[in-house]
């Protein structure tokens, strides 16, 4: 006799598992389950056999041992027409559909204390091991991972079967949850490693497709976008598009730039940022206050840029950013309702709910900063360092104020996310003028000026942060005809008693911080 089809479902996530259920048990299939699935399903009143009595041996060591079994694998494994005398002369039946999702283990080292003991026990064996066997044989057998793919499936064997196009994209995908899980626990245990080698060996990581993308930094690239790990809050992976048109490639880079450098501030405090450079921030009273001054360092360049804030966004200041320019995207950690409502006057802005930044992050993907090369991927530390007062180093003869320090401090944080070589000019805790990505830094200095003179800025004052040394004097004597009175930079330069002597001449104050901040 033809024996029913038969379906194993062995899931942690059950969601959806009782209707997709239903639906095999209606097309005849003979349900096999373990453990806690096998309760579920029996609760709601299925019919299930349990794996126990497919293997004729019991569930051992706590549920650690059920499923690693030739009469599981045998009946994943086996190929019609090849293996059917196998199977007979062992009594080992063919199973065709296997629905499995692994134990959460990447949800269990989420969890504050998580242990390295509770960690381990998280690991899935069995699991993977099916989920590999099936999806080797995918020439027969239905794999299923996600459980969003049940309806894909049960409407494929109500028309008739699932065909091979759709059986292969299930193992595909059953390939890469093993793998991203299995990276998922590499990572995790060469963290708990004693080790003086910070990097591993062998880097595995993975990511989920979000989206994607219409196209890459121009119309001729292809694009996607990536997730890593969750939704982390405060990042715009993690942020949730409440209005406007979808993203774009340049969006995505210039958005994560623009909440990267707001989220180092802890009062209110406004970015704007173009071609992944800030035109302008400010540090305020309001929102509203930081806007207002970050938009005036360089209103041209703000024009069709992102903004981004690290206070909820009010509907007053949504309302005066839509009157007076063209703004590409606004994120935020929180987007009033009011805001919102302003906002969807205009039916392109893209409005991105970030929340709130998480106060510590350990997973190697957050520490990590990421850059791909030809072939090949950097991977550093991120340059999350910031100054402690006991760090900076007055170099010159004249000590800087408290008003001056304030303003040294915040040029700094925002020098570190300016695009080498980096020259940003402050005062009264907002930009007046920033030089980026220049191939000397003297012509970075005179830019930053030029901009503050074009918006009728004035720079007399003003402090000036440089991301690197200065190798040469030309630079302080340049910042100092547009009348800065104080200087932050890293030191170390074989001139650096040039540059302090010329600091001196000019009766600036100097800090050195002995620290750089290079963004290629």
């Amino acid at each position: 006799m033809k024996q029913a089809p038969r379906a194993l479902l062995s899931v942690s996530d059950k969601t959806g598992l009782i209707a997709f259920a239903r639906e095999l048990a209606s097309l005849s299939f003979q349900l096999i389950s373990t453990g806690g699935t096998a309760s579920a399903l029996r609760d709601a009143g299925l019919t299930v056999t349990d794996v126990a009595e497919v293997t004729g041996f019991p569930e051992i060591m706590d549920g650690r041992v059920k499923t690693l079994h030739p009469a599981v694998h045998g009946g994943l494994l086996a190929r019609r027409g090849v293996d059917d005398g196998i199977l007979a002369e062992h009594g080992i039946g063919y199973i065709d559909l296997l629905a499995v999702n692994l134990y959460p283990f990447e949800a269990t080292i989420a969890r504050c204390g998580c242990s390295v003991e509770q960690a381990i026990e998280k690991i899935d064996v069995g699991g993977p091991a099916m989920l590999r066997a099936a999806a080797k044989n995918h020439d027969r057998v239905t794999v299923v991972a996600d459980p969003g793919d049940y309806p894909r499936v049960v409407a494929a064997l109500r028309s008739g079967g699932v065909d091979p196009v759709l059986r292969c994209e299930l193992a595909v995908k059953a390939f890469a949850h093993t793998a991203r899980y299995d990276g998922t626990i590499s990572g995790y245990l060469s963290r708990q490693q004693q080790s003086e080698e910070h990097f591993p060996e062998t880097l595995v990581m993975s990511w989920t497709r979000a989206q994607v993308l219409r196209y890459g930094e121009n119309p001729h690239q292809g694009a996607a976008f990536y997730r890593g790990g969750g939704a982390v809050p405060g990042t715009v992976a993690g942020a949730r598009q409440l209005h406007g048109k979808p993203l774009s490639f340049n969006n995505l880079a210039d958005a994560d730039a623009a909440l990267q450098c707001v989220n180092n501030f802890t009062e209110a405090a406004c970015v704007i940022v173009k071609h992944a450079n800030p035109s302008g921030a400010a540090v305020a009273a309001t929102p509203s206050l930081a806007y207002e001054h970050a938009y005036a360092t360089d209103p041209t360049s703000a024009f069709g840029g992102i903004i981004a804030f690290n206070r909820s966004l009010d509907a007053a200041t949504a309302e005066t950013i839509i009157g007076r320019q063209l703004v590409d995207v606004i994120v935020a950690p929180e987007i009033s309702t009011d805001a919102l409502a302003a906002l969807a006057k205009k039916k392109n802005i893209r409005v991105l709910d970030a929340g709130a930044p998480q106060s510590a992050d350990v997973s190697a993907q957050a520490a990590w900063d990421l850059r791909s090369v030809d072939h090949g991927l950097l991977v550093q530390d991120r340059d999350a360092a910031n100054l402690g007062s006991g760090e900076l180093d007055v170099v010159t003869k004249r000590q800087p104020t408290e008003a001056e320090l304030e303003d040294l401090r915040f040029a700094w944080i925002v020098a570190k996310y300016v695009k080498s070589n980096a020259i940003v000019y402050a005062k009264g805790l907002r930009t007046i003028g920033i030089g980026a990505g220049q191939m000397s830094r003297v012509l970075s200095a005179r830019i930053g000026a030029m901009k503050a003179a074009d918006e009728g800025l004035d720079l007399r004052d003003a402090v000036m942060a440089s991301d690197a040394f200065f190798p040469f004097r030309d630079g302080i004597d340049t910042a100092t005809a547009s009348g800065i009175t104080a200087v932050i930079q890293p030191g170390g330069s074989v001139r650096d008693r040039e540059v302090i002597d010329a600091a001196d001449e000019h009766g600036l104050a100097m800090i050195f911080t002995h620290m750089r901040h290079f963004r290629h």
